[in-house]
């Protein structure tokens, strides 16, 4: 492979002390080649290690390192794989990507389906472009966790729903896993008529064999955009689906908690918001194991602002703030408002609950909500010094909305402070009071 260049060398490392540089390039690692970041994490676990460094100057360094066994050498990549990245093969029914409209950023499009992408940063992977030789080296190196787009073990029918014909042994490649001591870590994308009820009981039992490398479940309902021209008919969930989903798997949490000690499997909130059902407490969630699906998320936020503001002493706080949010949150979060509105008195906060038009009204989340949906259902609306909007809702470490207006824009369409704040209960509380100074 070619040579692999260093992004980042972290201040105090091993590899700083030795001079290694950023924009220095990775050739070998004790005379061995580097495929990809598997081979890499493998070989730096070594306690001797001769690396050897291209410089930006094309001259050769070698460096002779000792270490302890765990510790990093302190290297950072401009491609975190090492290697080409896995796209996905499939062709789901439920496909969020296959949703979405034309003339949005390309990166958007972009289906990965890489296991070393779960391995790095927790990416659910279908397993469908996984090889044995792929399933022999996570063993022989034992990456883990993995975790597993799994919807259904049913081998024909997860055949159907993810369009590959190479879908159908996941189970026994799960097996392969758990039995080398591999942790696993497993979600579902239920579809109303398609796996749920008897097929979700099926996907239950067969997972329940893995325990106790399956380390947990998330189920997720189905999202559905206005744009399925040409997809799958589904049906989306109601409040009447959802709580019989609930109440299925209240049974297995009981059942996996007498016999392991950990529910194992967890409901995303949606099931419990669009059922109308109160959100099980902070202890529910264990040690939330799944909060990147939305396993938790309201409990950890409602748990943290409680928190925070029981460490606030009651004092006037004269100020008007507003809040945009998607109809899944408004009502939790128009909760937490009233008890801070009590707290401080003088203090006003609106919820605005905006609609999702770009998407349509069935996607109700937060996180999907669009610069141009905020500006249009606002204009002309009381929002009093700043508008709070949470962090989510833009494109990781920029100010850039899904639908590529920034929040300068909306600043200046709205003629009002916007200010970005991150989804933590205790940021919001302190946004709330100290937004507009």
């Amino acid at each position: 492979m070619s040579n692999l260049i260093i992004s980042e060398v972290y201040k105090g490392s091993i590899a700083e002390e030795a001079g290694i540089e950023a924009g220095d390039s990775l050739i070998s690692i004790n005379g061995s080649n580097i495929v990809d970041v598997f081979d890499y994490r493998f070989m730096i676990s070594e306690e001797a290690l001769l690396l050897e460094i291209q410089k930006k100057d094309g001259s050769i360094l070698r460096v002779d390192i000792e270490k302890d066994e765990s510790e990093d050498i302190g290297l950072c990549f401009e491609n975190p794989l090492l290697d080409e990245e896995k796209s996905c093969r499939n062709k789901c029914v439920f496909c969020f990507i296959d949703q979405l409209p034309s003339g949005m950023r390309q990166t958007l499009y972009y289906k990965d389906d890489d296991a070393r992408l779960s391995f790095l940063f927790g990416n659910y992977v279908t397993m469908t472009n996984m090889g044995q030789d792929d399933i022999d080296r996570i063993i022989k190196y034992h990456m883990s966790p993995v975790n597993v787009s799994v919807h259904t073990t049913n081998p024909e029918l997860r055949v159907k729903m993810l369009n590959n014909r190479f879908a159908g042994d996941i189970l026994a490649k799960m097996k392969a896993f758990s039995d080398s001591g591999i942790i696993l870590n497993a979600q579902i994308v239920l579809c109303k008529g398609i796996n749920d009820g008897e097929e979700l009981e099926r996907t239950l039992t067969d997972l329940s064999t893995l325990m106790p490398m399956l380390n947990s479940i998330s189920i997720v309902p189905v999202g559905l955009t206005r744009y399925r021209d040409g997809l799958p008919v589904l049906a989306p969930i109601d409040s009447v689906s959802a709580m019989e989903v609930i109440l299925q798997v209240e049974k297995w949490q009981q059942y996996f908690l007498e016999k392991t000690g950990s529910r194992r499997v967890y409901l995303s909130d949606e099931w419990y918001l669009m059922s109308g059902t109160p959100l099980p407490d902070y202890n529910h969630y264990e040690d939330f194991p799944q909060i990147e699906n939305g396993v938790g998320m309201t409990a950890m936020f409602v748990d943290e602002f409680k928190q925070a503001l029981s460490s606030e002493e009651t004092r006037p706080v004269n100020r008007v703030v507003s809040v945009a949010t998607g109809a899944l949150a408004a009502g939790f979060i128009s909760n937490l408002a009233q008890l801070a509105e009590s707290h401080f008195p003088g203090l006003k906060i609106i919820i605005h609950n905006i609609e999702n038009l770009f998407f349509g009204n069935t996607v109700t989340v937060t996180g999907l909500l669009t610069g141009n949906d905020i500006k249009n259902q606002l204009l002309g609306k009381h929002i009093g010094e700043v508008l709070l909007l949470p962090s989510n809702m833009f494109r990781a470490g920029t100010d850039i909305f899904l639908d590529d207006m920034e929040l300068r824009e909306l600043e200046a369409a709205l003629q009002v402070q916007v200010l970005k704040v991150e989804t933590d209960g205790s940021e919001f509380l302190k946004a709330l009071l100290a937004a507009g100074n």
